[in-house]
């Protein structure tokens, strides 16, 4: 696991109803219980605290410690500068208790004073994993300190060594981190210790995931996506619509590529069209899609294609050709199924729901979720990329994990939300994001949408109203 996950794990176990003041009030008490479990009680501890919510785990640490032992708490920084809710929650708590000392070191010269040779324990809560570069000051004196003291005193940090990676760093006997062990961490021992995240943050898809995907790259035009769309036939011409309208509010250029017979009813200044001749796609307008295809930073095909030979024979070519990464959409998967070789060393999503899954590979998902997770994955290590079983509970996985996605709702059944879906996993490629997470939050965003839907309109809505409620469901994510 990485320093992202924590971000990630944080906010969804937020969505999940466990408060970050519950998480730190975990956290601290773990560190406290294992300098306990490690040296023993009635020791004479210092404790480092910064203003961040690392800092906040020191607090509570500090505050864990002082029933056994005598604590004296630093702070190096100014108390006005105390960020978080729950770190300044856990402060106004220490300054009420008359048997912990606090001291407030607000600059370097007050840190160089200090003389910390009485004490057993110095606990190091002075910077987390979300800082970048060296140390500044008051905090790079406070580190310089306690590296006076190492091998003097016992020293613990709290999640990492502050200033890690810099080269100030705390020299700790060893680190209390939580939940899982970094990937990024090494050259220092580490104690990990759980923190009350349930089971289902391995798996599930939340507004965590949601706001690293979103993330913009660039403040000029086409430098946040740029996606093509290749649907529609003499039939049908809704469905890429709709897979085009619900990127068009993530990435910013959407080109929709359809036979012009349809194409002639799409008026939306918000699409770039592209219409190719004839009244359905065929083998001879592959050259001038891989050209467009070029232009683009994504590629969606299948939304209302229809199911004749020679556009199945188009869409297997075209697969075949491209070297963008692709989702693969109904009448797609129905062309692909006929030779699933044309996707080999291709990075793609495919978007099936039961029945189409079962065309693809033979099996029909079912049983438990966990049942329907082993059978995907499975299937995609077998693919070699990433599927997307809709359902009640979206099943995502790219052959190493699974994630699942319970945003949504009954109204969801109605035509084209499945396009709308489709439209969000292509933008999501398009802004660079991972095939899994890309899959994964297009799911999310999708039923979360729909959900915003469903409370204004009840269960009877159309894809479209989904569709149009992307924004507002993108500033949800933004603001958790």
């Amino acid at each position: 696991m990485r320093i992202e996950d924590v971000y990630i794990w944080d906010i969804n176990a937020k969505w999940l109803g466990i408060s970050p003041l519950q998480l730190m009030e975990n956290a601290g008490s773990g560190v406290a219980r294992v300098i306990e479990e490690r040296f023993g009680k009635g020791l004479k501890v210092a404790v480092f605290s910064g203003t961040g919510n690392n800092g906040g785990d020191g607090f509570v640490t500090a505050r864990h410690l002082s029933f056994d032992n005598e604590v004296t708490l630093f702070l190096v920084g100014e108390e006005a500068k105390i960020r978080s809710e729950e770190a300044r929650h856990n402060w106004e708590i220490l300054k009420g208790l008359d048997f912990l000392e606090i001291r407030v070191l607000k600059d370097s010269f007050y840190v160089r004073s200090l003389d910390l040779s009485g004490f057993d324990v110095i606990v190091d809560a002075l910077l987390g994993a979300g800082t970048r570069g060296e140390p500044r000051e008051p905090i790079r004196s406070a580190i310089e300190k306690i590296n006076e003291y190492a091998g003097k005193a016992k020293i613990v940090s709290i999640d990492l060594p502050s200033g890690y990676p810099s080269q100030t760093r705390v020299k700790a006997d060893f680190a209390v981190t939580f939940q899982w062990d970094k990937e990024e961490y090494e050259g220092f021992e580490r104690i990990v210790v759980k923190i009350g995240y349930p089971g289902e943050l391995h798996h599930l898809v939340g507004p965590g995931d949601a706001k690293f995907a979103l993330r913009k790259k660039g403040q000029h035009k086409g430098q946040n996506g740029k996606l093509l769309v290749i649907g529609g036939s003499e039939d049908y011409f809704g469905a890429p619509y709709l897979a085009s309208k619900s990127a068009s509010y993530i990435v910013d250029l959407v080109y929709l590529a359809m036979p012009e017979y349809s194409a002639g009813r799409i008026s939306d200044p918000d699409l770039i069209l592209r219409p190719v001749e004839g009244r359905n796609f065929t083998r001879e307008h592959v050259d001038y899609l891989i050209e467009l295809a070029e232009k683009a930073d994504a590629v969606i095909i299948g939304p209302g294609l229809g199911l004749r030979d020679e556009t199945k024979a188009f869409v297997r070519e075209f697969v075949k050709r491209c070297a963008k990464p692709m989702v693969i959409d109904a009448d797609g998967l129905k062309a692909v199924a006929e030779d699933l070789s044309v996707l080999n060393g291709k990075t793609f999503v495919l978007t099936p729901h039961a029945g189409e899954f079962k065309a693809l590979f033979g099996a029909k998902p079912e049983g438990s979720l966990a049942e329907k997770a082993k059978l995907v994955m499975e299937k995609a290590v077998e693919i070699g990329g990433v599927i997307l079983l809709k359902g009640p509970y979206d099943v995502i996985s790219d052959g190493k994990t699974w994630k699942y996605n319970k945003t949504g709702n009954r109204g969801m059944t109605t035509g084209g939300t499945g396009d709308v879906l489709a439209g969000l996993v292509g933008a999501l490629l398009a802004l660079g994001n991972e095939p899994l997470r890309s899959a994964s939050v297009g799911a999310f965003l999708n039923g979360l949408a729909g959900d915003m839907v469903k409370e204004e309109l009840g269960e009877n809505f159309t894809a479209l109203e989904v569709a149009k409620k992307v924004p507002k469901a993108v500033r949800w994510v933004e603001e958790f």
